[in-house]
């Protein structure tokens, strides 16, 4: 009796107490998960893959095409209010070139009507970019890139973030900091002066992950064992 009505009781919590949890054990629901590809869509695809996993025995598989058309996502937009913390376990087939490309993509209407927090790679390494001005955190430099880290290719990766209401970003690979993907309000940053010119607080209303490419570059990228919360998981 008790752990029915304490079931109950929690259905009716707000979203911003609860989380998403996704590790495509039951195949891909295509209404809770649906594909997304704003503007264009050319080459991209996304499929359920049972021959590869972080755990269990399926991920998504997203083929991701060169040039922006060929961009697609899969995502959600059952995101909390206030803290976002967003972890995914990812594999990618290629590490990343000195071009711009996404993995994870946002609508943030903080920006503005139909801009992005978009969350990829360039010159080698991990970093953000926001669609409205294309800042980037960190600032490319070489003082900057540094501060982040490469994402190894071809093996199952931890990948985790967290977005504050006061506009503060803090990122983990593997369980480890990534000081060039941290950004805090008055806290000074100095591979983060593109970022932190602006004032403006990301407030997304979905996650999705996928790949778009800004040049030539294509990758493959398998997606695991989600999990979208108002509180961090951590990697375990």
């Amino acid at each position: 009796m008790f752990r029915t009505t304490a079931l109950a009781a929690l259905a009716l919590l707000p979203f911003s107490l609860g989380q998403v949890t996704e590790g495509f054990e039951n195949g891909w629901d295509k209404s809770a998960w649906p594909t997304y590809a704003p503007d264009c869509s050319q080459g991209g695809s996304v499929s359920l893959d049972t021959s590869t996993a972080h755990s269990g025995k399926n991920s998504i598989k997203v083929a991701g095409a060169g040039g922006y058309c060929g961009h697609i996502f899969v995502g959600t937009s059952k995101v909390p209010s206030g803290d976002v913390y967003v972890r995914t376990w990812l594999k990618a087939s290629k590490t990343f070139t000195d071009s711009h490309v996404t993995f994870i993509t946002m609508p943030d209407s903080a920006q503005g009507s139909k801009k992005h927090l978009r969350i990829g790679g360039q010159s080698k390494i991990l970093m953000y970019n926001r669609e409205s001005d294309d800042a980037t955190l960190p600032d490319l430099s070489p003082q900057g890139i540094a501060t982040s880290k490469a994402l190894p290719a071809n093996t199952w990766q931890c990948f985790e973030y967290h977005l504050g209401p006061d506009g503060s970003i803090e990122t983990w690979l593997n369980d480890s900091v990534v000081a060039g993907l941290t950004s805090r309000p008055g806290v000074s940053n100095p591979n983060a002066a593109q970022w932190q010119r602006s004032s403006i607080k990301p407030k997304i209303s979905a996650v999705y992950f996928g790949w778009e490419s800004y040049g030539g570059d294509a990758n493959t990228f398998w997606y695991d064992d989600i999990v979208i919360s108002s509180t961090r998981v951590g990697c375990t």
